[in-house]
């Protein structure tokens, strides 16, 4: 049976087509989950989208971390399964705190869209197994609060446990702290990023397909639990 992996629709979210599509490029189901409904269906996986949450009034994410289904995603999320947040599911992570930190306003106060390149600083987490570290990925990226910004203490701390996952690579686009892209949480199975891997499966309509690279780690994440299944 394939993983079952859930993909949250907040009012507002885009990105939601683009991550099932990613989500059935890497052979597994994707299910759709609706902000306002606890359930998350049995899933074995979710992915927090990219977009505009509730129009990312007060600030992005803060909102939508009080969905009921975030609620559900929270309680999973401390029992173990895998949870992506992109661009916007970035925001809302942090937000909810399952991860650390906060994204604020681009250096420049511009909306930056571009194809950037990440390099990959960690690839033992649930969402990062098929890179080689060190390996350099093209992912397009699009936001206008993407900065990375946290206390220094909070830095030394993901330095140092090496729970940097991506890495802006060829210039800091958005002013984050130490260039960063994509962080994890301390077992690894919480990711965070702001470019856009969900746009980056298919080389005939995105820079590359680097970005499948996600989704089927997260197929490696969910063997153990298919095998006791």
């Amino acid at each position: 049976m394939s993983p079952r992996i859930g993909v949250i629709t907040f009012p507002g979210t885009l990105d939601d087509v683009d991550a099932a599509r990613a989500v059935r490029y890497a052979d597994a189901e994707a299910v759709s989950l609706w902000h306002a409904d606890a359930d998350l269906k049995g899933v074995d996986a979710v992915i927090v989208p990219g977009g505009f949450s509730y129009g990312d009034y007060l600030r992005c994410g803060a909102i939508a971390r009080f969905a009921p289904v975030m609620t559900s995603v929270v309680e999973a999320a401390a029992k173990g399964m895998p949870v992506l947040g992109i661009c916007n599911g970035f925001q809302i992570l942090c937000e909810a705190g399952l991860l650390p930190g906060a994204l604020v306003r681009n250096e420049k106060l511009h909306f930056v869209c571009r194809d950037q390149w990440l390099r990959v600083e960690n690839n033992a987490t649930a969402w990062s197994t098929r890179y080689d570290q060190g390996a350099e990925v093209l992912i397009p990226l699009k936001s206008g609060e993407g900065g990375y910004m946290a206390s220094q203490e909070t830095l030394d701390r993901l330095e140092g446990e090496g729970r940097v996952v991506f890495r802006y690579v060829g210039g800091n686009p958005n002013g984050s702290r130490n260039d960063i892209a994509g962080i994890a949480s301390e077992n690894g199975r919480v990711v965070g990023l702001m470019p856009h891997p969900e746009h980056a499966i298919d080389a005939l309509t995105g820079p590359s397909d680097d970005g499948l690279g996600v989704f089927f780690s997260a197929l490696d994440a969910l063997k153990p639990l298919a095998t006791t299944a």
